[in-house]
């Protein structure tokens, strides 16, 4: 297949660029800057310039494809974050994808984010996400919305932590804040999960799902269904050799700051489903033991 592939240089999608093409498809990447249009070059993919405002580049790359893989969003956890706007360019950029499909049947997969469960459950790939003014990431609505257009579209839904080597989001945030604090801190007894998977494994879901999921699919990229925040914290400790503490949710806003919501969220998930249906089964060190591996405490 030709594959048209948003965030084909991040963490995600580069994984997903080189799975994709060791498995023979032919891809395409967008790039926003010369580096990125280098590096998809030297993986062997074909570079489409543009960005998620380029609403051009993104109608090309999916008219000149037989399906789309959008992992691209803006991440931004800067005090000056504007979350709301995000959303809003990431659900125009899945809409105009979507658009050059319809009629067609080709596939398109969307990276979306896991919801967040009612106390005492694990979110399934039956749960919808819900319209939560907090959490305004529109994606996996705009993604199955498309269904009734002849898209093919499915959700793929990422839990908190995606890991790995070259990892650049919550875990380096809460290592590099374990270092500055002097102590490896949770919020309370620490007894709230995240889902967890590695990026290989994410990225093999990933063309399993535009090979062969059927329009509507909900797939949930979940390797850890629950890892205690306590236990991520006592392996920042042990890696840093620093003291590891209990905080109150007064203190976790004191010492955590942007990520102290993030710290104390229970979001425990199943891929259950996932693993049936698409024959899936993650491979790849699960969070503990990618982190005792060292790579992620290596000095920047």
């Amino acid at each position: 297949m030709r594959v048209f592939v948003t965030g084909a240089t991040g963490f995600i999608g580069s994984a997903v660029v080189r799975e994709l093409l060791d498995a023979g498809h032919q891809v395409t990447g967008l790039a926003r800057t010369d580096q990125a249009a280098a590096s998809l070059a030297a993986a062997g993919a074909g570079v489409r310039r543009g960005s998620l405002e380029d609403l051009d580049s993104l109608r090309g790359g999916a008219a000149a494809s037989d399906g789309v893989i959008h992992t691209a969003y803006i991440h931004d956890f800067s005090e000056n974050n504007d979350g709301p706007a995000y959303a809003r360019i990431d659900g125009r950029a899945i809409d105009v994808m979507g658009e050059e499909l319809a009629g067609s049947g080709r596939p398109l997969v969307v990276a979306a984010g896991l919801p967040v469960p009612p106390p005492g459950r694990l979110t399934t790939e039956e749960d919808a996400v819900p319209e939560n003014p907090a959490y305004p990431r529109v994606s996996e609505r705009a993604a199955l919305s498309l269904t009734g257009l002849g898209v093919q579209a499915s959700a793929l839904r990422m839990p908190p932590t995606v890991h790995g080597e070259g990892d650049h989001g919550f875990i380096p945030a809460l290592i590099g804040i374990a270092r500055a604090k002097g102590l490896s801190a949770y919020v309370g007894d620490g007894a709230n999960r995240w889902s967890a998977v590695h990026r290989l494994d994410a990225a093999r879901l990933f063309r399993l799902a535009l090979e062969s999921a059927p329009a509507g699919t909900r797939l949930n990229a979940v390797g850890d269904e629950g890892v205690p925040f306590r236990d991520i914290a006592e392996v920042i400790g042990k890696h840093l050799d620093l003291p590891v503490t209990s905080l109150s949710a007064q203190e976790a806003a004191g010492h955590f700051g942007l990520f102290a919501g993030f710290a104390s969220t229970d979001v425990p998930a199943s891929s259950a489903l996932t693993r049936e249906r698409f024959g899936w089964q993650p491979t790849h060190p699960g969070l503990l033991a990618d982190l005792d591996e060292g790579h992620y405490f290596k000095d920047a």
